[in-house]
C-alpha cells in the first residue's frame, strides 16, 4: 500500500517518510545507503523492481526520480511505500518533477537522503557525460550506468572513459564478474606461459573490457571476434603447450579444456540486472579493478576485429556438444568469490594437470 502525494515538495514527503514509519513501527537505522535512480517512465519500473530486490540484501531508502520537461509549472508528486510486503524492506520514493523543476533533481533529492549513510546513484538508461559533475552525480559516493542500455554502447564506453571519476562503474564490467572468476580458478592449475587470448562474443560492451582485461593482466595480445553469442561465449587462452579454453555456447554451463580435452564443467550463468546491481551495492568503495581498466581502454578497438572488414560473425558454440560422465566435473561458482577475483598472471610455472 503505498501513500500518494500530489503538487508536494521534499520537505512534505520526509515527514510522510516519518509518519508512515511511525505508523508502521519501523526505524531509519537499519538502512544501509539511500539508492537514487535517475530514469525515464521507460526504465524506471524495471529499476525500480531490481532495487526492489537488492533491498533484500541491502535495507535501504529507494529514491525513483522521474524527470518529465515540459512547458508546464513545475509540480512534484510522489508515492510513498514504507517497510511493505509488495515493495519490499526499506522505503521507496518515486517521484515525478514536471516542467522546470526536472532540471533540479538534486535539490529534490537532497533533503531526502538517509543521514551517516553512503549515497548510490544510478541511471538504468541515458546519463550524463561527466557523472561525478552532474547535480546528482556530486551527491554520491559511487555512480553506476549500464552500456549495453545504449544505442551506441561503443560511443558510451568513449564518453565513460574520457570523463571517468573515481566512484564510477559500468554494469557491463559487472557481468564479466563470473568470467573473471572462471578464468582465475582456471589458471589455479599449473600451466605453460600464455602468449596470447582471443575472446568470441557478440558485440556488447563487455566484450572490448574483458579483452583490455586481460591484455592489462596478462601481457598477451587478445582478438577479440564477433560470434553469435548468447554474449561472450568463448574465451581462449594460447600457451606454449597449447590451448586453455572456456566455452559457454548456452549463457548457462561452460566447459574448460585443456589442450582439447575437457577437463571440467562451470556453472556461467548470464545473470539479470537485479543480481548485478546486488552486487555492485555489496561494496560501496571505488573499484579499482573497472577503473584502471577503463584507463587502459583502447576506443580504436572497441568493435571485433572480424566485422572491421565487413567480414559475418563466426559461429562458435553453435555445434558445441557438451561432455558427460567422468569427463564432467561440475564446480559450483558460488566458490569462486565474486568480490576477491584471483590475479591472472602470463607465466606460471609448468606441471602435470
Amino acid at each position: 500500500m503505498s501513500l500518494r502525494l500530489e503538487n508536494t515538495n521534499a520537505g512534505a514527503i520526509a515527514s510522510a517518510i516519518a509518519s508512515e514509519r511511525h505508523q508502521k513501527g519501523a526505524t531509519a537505522s537499519g538502512m544501509v545507503m539511500t539508492l537514487v535512480i535517475v530514469s525515464d517512465e521507460e526504465h524506471q519500473n524495471d529499476a525500480t523492481a531490481a532495487a526492489q530486490y537488492s533491498a533484500g540484501e541491502h535495507p535501504m531508502r529507494i529514491l525513483t526520480v522521474i524527470p518529465r520537461p515540459s512547458r508546464e509549472e513545475p509540480r512534484l508528486d510522489a508515492n510513498i511505500s514504507v517497510g511493505d510486503s509488495t515493495d519490499g524492506p526499506g522505503e521507496l520514493v518515486r517521484m515525478r518533477l514536471r516542467g522546470s523543476l526536472s532540471k533540479h533533481a538534486d535539490s529534490v533529492v537532497l533533503p531526502l537522503l538517509l543521514s551517516d549513510t553512503p549515497c548510490v546513484v544510478w541511471w538504468p538508461g541515458a546519463h550524463p557525460a561527466s557523472l561525478a559533475n552532474d547535480p546528482l552525480g556530486r551527491l554520491a559516493s559511487r555512480r553506476i550506468v549500464d552500456s549495453a542500455s545504449e544505442e551506441n554502447f561503443t560511443a558510451a564506453l568513449s564518453t565513460l572513459r574520457d570523463n571517468l571519476a573515481s566512484g564510477d562503474t559500468d554494469l557491463a564490467w559487472t557481468r564479466l564478474t563470473p568470467w573473471r572468476a572462471a578464468l582465475a580458478a582456471t589458471l589455479d592449475q599449473p600451466y605453460a606461459p600464455i602468449t596470447g587470448a582471443t575472446i568470441h562474443s557478440e558485440p556488447i560492451p563487455s566484450a572490448p573490457l574483458m579483452r583490455t582485461w586481460l591484455e592489462w593482466r596478462l601481457g598477451v595480445p587478445v582478438k577479440y571476434l564477433s560470434s553469435r553469442g548468447p554474449a561472450i561465449n568463448q574465451i581462449v587462452l594460447h600457451t606454449e603447450d597449447g590451448d586453455i579454453t572456456i566455452t559457454r555456447p548456452d549463457g548457462h554451463m561452460a566447459t574448460v579444456e585443456r589442450g582439447g580435452i575437457a577437463v571440467k564443467e562451470l556453472f556461467l550463468p548470464r545473470r539479470q540486472v537485479k543480481e548485478l546491481i546486488s552486487e555492485e551495492l555489496r561494496r560501496l568503495d571505488p573499484d579499482e579493478p573497472f577503473e584502471d581498466t577503463m584507463r587502459q581502454l583502447d576506443v580504436a578497438r572497441l568493435d571485433p576485429d572480424d566485422l572491421s572488414d565487413g567480414s559475418t560473425p563466426s559461429e562458435v558454440g553453435e555445434d558445441y556438444t557438451r561432455p558427460s560422465g567422468e569427463d564432467a566435473a561440475i564446480v559450483s561458482q558460488e566458490g569462486m568469490g565474486d568480490s576477491a577475483v584471483g590475479e591472472v598472471n602470463a607465466s606460471a610455472p609448468v606441471g602435470k594437470d
